[in-house]
């Protein structure tokens, strides 16, 4: 990634510096687990003590996949009982990815394992034709994920035009670009 940039562009690091910052954002997707992390975080109860005191009580308003799948359409509210659920989920986070991630079988976690692989794809194809004159399109090919946000169906939708524009830009580079010969 550095040496074409480099090579297209001396002294430039803009679209390498963008790649790392995407591809991350697509990989640190929200998952059940990360939930569970971020959850039971010590210096977000460290805050809401400092802020509400030690008698305050915690809740948290979650959409498990399994009640959305039963057709539950709300959050639901559920309270300290549940921190040693989150442990569990935390402990758990080895699995993420393998044969045993149960999460990884629903349909929002495949498309956001999805992503990062056709990210790489777009990223190398734009590689090829990467010159000069095109680094600031290339570089808004890899800004794309910026835009992919939110939670289900909004982030779905966010999906369908960032996939869109990917396919647009990658088809203009195409059109507009002779590959380099190497």
């Amino acid at each position: 990634m550095a040496v074409a940039e480099r090579a297209a562009a001396s002294g430039s690091t803009e679209l390498t510096e963008a790649v790392a910052r995407y591809l991350h954002k697509l990989m640190a997707y929200k998952d059940e687990y990360e939930v569970a992390r971020l959850a039971l975080d010590p210096v977000v109860d460290d805050h809401i003590t400092a802020v509400f005191g030690n008698a305050s009580r915690r809740t948290y308003r979650l959409h498990p996949p399994v009640l959305r799948a039963a057709g539950m359409k709300r959050k639901v509210a559920l309270g300290s009982w549940f921190r040693p659920v989150f442990r569990l989920l935390r402990a758990l986070r080895p699995i993420r990815g393998t044969c045993l991630d149960v999460f990884g079988l629903q349909r929002m976690r495949r498309i956001e394992r999805e992503l990062v692989d056709e990210y790489r794809e777009s990223i190398n194809a734009s590689l090829v034709l990467l010159n000069e004159e095109n680094l600031a399109e290339v570089r808004r090919l890899a800004e794309l994920p910026d835009a992919v946000r939110g939670y289900e169906g909004v982030k779905l939708a966010a999906i369908e035009r960032y996939r869109a524009e990917q396919a647009r830009i990658l088809g203009e580079l195409r059109r507009n670009t002779r590959p380099v010969s190497t």
